[in-house]
């Protein structure tokens, strides 16, 4: 198994997100399990809602391009999923919908086709953001992402962080790491085959 490249990275910008400390928390325990590890604030990466017109117009933003870029040289990721009214973040679908569109010289969907995802979710409620995974495991899996199976989603978040930023409930810790390493280890065997 060589070692596997993995974004990790939350689909808010609020400051104190969930999501952003759920993320930050897998991003400590993929290194744990072995992959180099990016860490990405999307809110440093601004782009205008994806639009065709605009892209015809302007071409790909330019954090776009930074993003493709990003994504295209992790062998996968890990996303800490905010749900809002049952489902994706206008951020996190604004982002996959700008990344899939293809510059000159790109396979279709490279930045995503053939890569790992691990998803998680943290929300106040009582299903922790599970409705709104349903809808990020739709779009990632028709756009070329192999999934792992497994996912956590975080309830009552609010609570559920520890002051230093770990989770208080050693069996949610447990969980979030099973899935990362699930993550991990799926990553590092694609690369090898």
């Amino acid at each position: 198994m060589t070692t596997p490249r993995l974004l990790v990275f939350a689909g808010s910008a609020r400051k104190d997100s969930w999501n952003r400390k759920l993320a930050h928390l897998a991003a400590g325990f993929a290194r744990d399990a072995g992959a180099e590890v990016t860490e990405l604030h999307l809110g440093d990466f601004p782009m205008p809602i994806m639009d065709e017109d605009h892209e015809a117009a302007e071409g790909l933003p330019p954090n776009a391009l930074k993003l493709k870029d990003l994504f295209k040289a992790h062998d996968g990721f890990i996303v800490s999923c905010p749900e809002y009214n049952s489902s994706i973040t206008p951020l996190l679908k604004n982002t996959f919908d700008w990344l899939s569109r293809p510059r000159q010289g790109e396979k279709p969907l490279e930045c995503f086709r053939g890569k790992v995802g691990g998803l998680l979710a943290a929300s106040p409620g009582a299903l922790g953001g599970l409705r709104g995974l349903v809808t990020v495991r739709s779009i990632l899996g028709n756009i070329g992402v192999y999934l792992v199976p497994d996912q956590f989603a975080l309830a009552t978040a609010h609570t559920a962080f520890a002051p230093d930023g770990s989770l208080a409930n050693p069996a949610q810790a447990d969980a979030v790491r099973n899935v990362v390493k699930t993550t991990v280890r799926t990553a590092g065997l694609l690369q090898t085959s």
